[in-house]
C-alpha cells in the first residue's frame, strides 16, 4: 500500500533545454527594440565604416587643437631669418655614421649653396652635422588651456639655438610643422564657434517661423530668402574688407567667426521650419498644449528632440563648409591676418612660383584642410544616415 503522506522522490534537474533558433534570434534583437534612440543611432553610426574612420581623425585633430602648445615644437612666433625655406630634416633613430650603432633622435643640419649664375642662397642637408633631439624638451613657454604656463614640448632639439624643420621653414624662417599645429587651434575653433553660433539663428528663426505661422513666418522667410539671394563669395569678401585695418588679432577673428554664422544660418532655418509645419498639428503637441505646456516647453520639450538626430547631423555637416570660407578668405588675405597663424593664413606663403617650384611643403596646410573637411564629411554622412535607426 502506497503512503500518500511520503514525499515524492527527489530527481537531479537536468540541463535546461536550448532554446529554439527563433527564440534565440528574437531574444538578441529584444534589447534593440527596448533601447534608447541615442543607443540606436550608435549601433547604426558604428556600422559605418568611413563615419568612424572620420570620427577617430577629427578627434585626434581636436586633441592637436586643444595641446597645440605642448605638440608643437616651437611657439608660433619663433623664427630664424637664417633659415627661410629650409627643407625638411629626416627624424633619425640610430646613427651609424661612427661604425657603432648609437641610439637617439637626431637631425642633420644644413650647409648654404650659392648658386653662381643667380646668387640665390639654398640649403642642403649637411650629414656631417648632428643635432640632437628629445623628447618633453625645455622651450618656449606657453598656457595650457589658457591658464597653466609651462614649457615643455613633446619634440625638439635639445639646444633650443639649433634649427630643427621637421617639414620644413617658411619664407620667414617659421618652422612649418609648428604653425601648422598652431593654425589647427584656429581653423577648427572658428568651424565650432561659427556652427554654434549659426545654429543658434537657425533654430530660433525657423523654430518661431514655422510655429507661429502668420506675418511672423512671412517676415522671417524674405529675410532668409535675401541672404539666400546674394552670392555668398561676394558677400564675404565685402563684409571682410570692410573690417578696420587696425583691429587686432582677436576683433578680426570673432569678426570672421560673426560673418560667417550670419552667412550660414538660412539653410538650418529652412529645415527647422519645415520640421515644425508638419509637427505642430500633431497628436503629442496638441496633448502638450491642452496639458498647460508654455509655447517654449512645446518647442524645446516636446518638438525639438523628434528630430534632433537631424539637426546634429546638419550642424556636423556645416562645420566643414566653415573652415573652408575662412581658409578662402585668409587666403585671399581677408581674413585673418598675421600674426594670427590659420591654415588659410598659412597658405598665403604658397601663393607665388617659388613656393610651387622649391618650397613644395608649403602646400602642406592645404592638405590639413582637406583631410579635416573630408573626416568632418564622413561623420556627418554617417551622422544622417544613422538619424533614422530603423531605415534598412
Amino acid at each position: 500500500m502506497t503512503d500518500l503522506t511520503s514525499p515524492a522522490p527527489l530527481h537531479e534537474p537536468g540541463p535546461p533545454p536550448e532554446p529554439p533558433p527563433a527564440a534565440t534570434e528574437a531574444a538578441e534583437e529584444r534589447p534593440k527594440g527596448t533601447a534608447s534612440q541615442r543607443s540606436l543611432v550608435w549601433w547604426r553610426f558604428k556600422q559605418h565604416r568611413l563615419a568612424m574612420a572620420g570620427l577617430i581623425v577629427t578627434g585626434f585633430i581636436y586633441l592637436v587643437a586643444v595641446f597645440a602648445g605642448f605638440l608643437a615644437p616651437f611657439s608660433s612666433s619663433t623664427f630664424n631669418a637664417d633659415y627661410t625655406y629650409a627643407p625638411p630634416q629626416r627624424l633619425h633613430i640610430v646613427d651609424r655614421s661612427g661604425g657603432d650603432w648609437d641610439w637617439g633622435l637626431f637631425v642633420h643640419g644644413y650647409r648654404s649653396v650659392v648658386d653662381d649664375e643667380t646668387l640665390e642662397l639654398t640649403f642642403e642637408i649637411d650629414e656631417s652635422q648632428k643635432i640632437d633631439v628629445g623628447l618633453f624638451v625645455k622651450g618656449d613657454e606657453y598656457e595650457i588651456f589658457g591658464l597653466i604656463p609651462w614649457d615643455r614640448h613633446l619634440i625638439g632639439p635639445t639646444n633650443p639655438d639649433d634649427p630643427m624643420y621637421l617639414l620644413g621653414g617658411t619664407r620667414t624662417g617659421h618652422d612649418l610643422l609648428s604653425r601648422m599645429i598652431h593654425g589647427t587651434t584656429v581653423s577648427m575653433s572658428i568651424g565650432l564657434v561659427g556652427v554654434a553660433m549659426a545654429f543658434v539663428l537657425g533654430v530660433t528663426l525657423g523654430g518661431v517661423s514655422g510655429y507661429v505661422g502668420g506675418k511672423t513666418d512671412l517676415a522671417i522667410q524674405r529675410l532668409v530668402e535675401f541672404f539666400m539671394s546674394v552670392p555668398s563669395i561676394p558677400l564675404w569678401l565685402g563684409l571682410a574688407a570692410a573690417l578696420p585695418p587696425d583691429w587686432g588679432s582677436m576683433q578680426r577673428y570673432f569678426a570672421i567667426t560673426t560673418i560667417l554664422a550670419v552667412i550660414a544660418w538660412t539653410d538650418l532655418a529652412r529645415v527647422v521650419r519645415g520640421r515644425f509645419l508638419s509637427l505642430r498639428n500633431e497628436e503629442f503637441v496638441t496633448s502638450a498644449r491642452l496639458d498647460g505646456s508654455s509655447r517654449r516647453r512645446v518647442i524645446f520639450r516636446h518638438m525639438m528632440p523628434s528630430f534632433s538626430s537631424h539637426l546634429i547631423a546638419s550642424v556636423t555637416l556645416s562645420i566643414p563648409g566653415m573652415i573652408l570660407a575662412e581658409t578662402s578668405l585668409s587666403f585671399l588675405g581677408l581674413g585673418l591676418q598675421a600674426p594670427v597663424v590659420s591654415w588659410g593664413v598659412l597658405l598665403q606663403d604658397a601663393q607665388n612660383i617659388r613656393a610651387m617650384a622649391t618650397a613644395p611643403w608649403l602646400l602642406l596646410p592645404g592638405l590639413c584642410v582637406i583631410v579635416a573637411v573630408l573626416a568632418l564629411n564622413f561623420v556627418g554622412d554617417g551622422l544622417r544616415d544613422a538619424a533614422d535607426p530603423y531605415k534598412r
